[in-house]
């Protein structure tokens, strides 16, 4: 077997081997000792950045620390200033890998990581999806993406699918004519797996059922599906096991990290360890209980070109009660920060509720292909629908009971049917959104 995708990134200066000699190193500490791992990685990135990074220092307003707690929270705002006055000394934008985060939750920003600690993001990857038995030189993978349609940044990408061995179908039209496409190169080709956008791969799964096609008949080499960057739904987890013919894997995971959390073999979603440390706070910044919702925090133990300690990521979740420090579990991912609904009660409701409420009643009869709120004023929102017809007024009154229900009256709805709806520059369907 010919090691591409290894040999891609050593070409481009990421010790790949040294980093998976380092993982292994790690995945065999005792979990009894795994605390103290935990302990000395933390107190060695921050001591690192307050030593190497006057960015952090100025932020800290120190260059020591005693307790962990005292570190600030850093918040993706602290993070939008240019890069150069964010990397730490001995470190170039020429010597590491930059990239851009999504904006997905409206504060992007470019970062940075150094070579070894970008290598380990990559043995980490590797590592997980293993689990289901895909190897990243030779499995062949379906990828439900964005792409970028400048002419350099598509050739690019291409390129690196190429490396990467996989086939990108761009997610921008997912008309039934561009799903009929996509079923097509199924029955021509042998996948070995799907790894791509929630939503979008949810569309072709409603596109797989209407048609009463399971994907394996059409090509039995496929193994496995994971879902990343948007919320997967129980009854769409369903509907895609199901239509696709295989095991569905949630992935949690941030361009600017790592995979942060990753399904297991056995239905958990095993947070990583590894590579990163991840908090559950309160509005406080303080620890809350295991099983206890709040803000998650996270700090990545390996990066020194760029400080990412104690970084608020903008989501919500809990870790399970029966976690340890050498295996979390996070039991729930609630939603991001900003996709919160403030209702005229005083009320704060994850946007997602009205979005989860909705669908569970509109979606009875395949008619809405997906769908997105939008939150104009506390009292009104507004519903953008894909449908293959106009919504009942009895649909509608049922949506209106349901939300008055499992959230509060009062409140007040317009409903616009349309094409297509509209996606972020990657792809990404952006579910619940608040104006206010």
């Amino acid at each position: 077997m010919f090691n591409l995708f290894n040999l891609t990134l050593k070409l481009n200066g990421f010790p790949i081997e040294k980093a998976r000699i380092e993982l292994n190193k790690i995945l065999k500490i005792p979990a009894e000792n795994y605390q103290g791992y935990i302990e000395n990685k933390k107190r060695e990135i921050a001591v690192y950045h307050l030593k190497n990074n006057s960015f952090y220092q100025n932020l800290v307003g120190t260059n020591t620390f005693k307790n962990w707690n005292d570190l600030p929270v850093i918040t993706k705002n602290d993070l939008q200033k240019p890069l150069h006055e964010r990397l730490s000394k001995d470190y170039i934008k020429k010597t590491v890998f930059i990239n851009k985060t999504s904006g997905s939750s409206g504060d992007p920003f470019i970062f940075a990581k150094d070579k070894e600690a970008h290598a380990i993001t990559w043995a980490s990857i590797i590592y997980r999806f293993g689990w289901y038995n895909i190897n990243f030189n030779s499995s062949y993978q379906a990828r439900f993406y964005g792409i970028p349609l400048d002419f350099l940044g598509y050739r690019k990408e291409r390129l690196k699918d190429i490396l990467s061995k996989r086939y990108r179908f761009p997610i921008f039209d997912l008309s039934d004519v561009v799903l009929a496409k996509i079923l097509q190169k199924f029955q021509e080709k042998k996948f070995d797996y799907i790894n791509g956008y929630t939503s979008s791969i949810v569309l072709f799964g409603k596109y797989l059922k209407k048609k009463n096609i399971v994907l394996t008949d059409v090509c039995p080499t496929l193994k496995v599906c994971m879902v990343t960057s948007e919320m997967l739904f129980e009854e769409d987890k369903i509907l895609l096991e199901k239509y696709l013919g295989v095991p569905i894997v949630n992935e949690y995971g941030a361009s600017e990290l790592d995979l942060i959390a990753f399904q297991n073999p056995q239905g958990e979603w095993q947070v990583n360890s590894e590579t990163l440390f991840v908090e559950i706070l309160d509005e406080n910044n303080q620890p809350v209980a295991n099983g206890t919702e709040g803000k998650i925090v996270i700090t990545s133990l390996f990066n020194k070109a760029h400080p990412f300690i104690r970084y608020e990521i903008g989501d919500i979740g809990i870790l399970d009660e029966a976690s340890t420090s050498k295996m979390p579990i996070l039991k729930k991912l609630i939603g991001r920060t900003s996709d919160i609904a403030i209702l005229p009660s005083g009320k704060k409701s994850p946007g997602l509720t009205f979005y989860y409420v909705t669908k569970s009643i509109i979606e009875d009869d395949g008619n809405v292909k997906e769908f997105i709120i939008r939150q104009t004023k506390l009292d009104t929102f507004e519903i953008d629908y894909v449908s293959s017809t106009k919504l009942t007024s009895l649909q509608i009154q049922k949506i209106e009971k349901a939300i008055a229900t499992y959230l509060e009256s009062g409140l007040h709805f317009t409903y616009n049917r349309k094409d297509v709806l509209k996606r972020t520059a990657r792809g990404k369907l952006k579910q619940f959104e608040s104006l206010l």
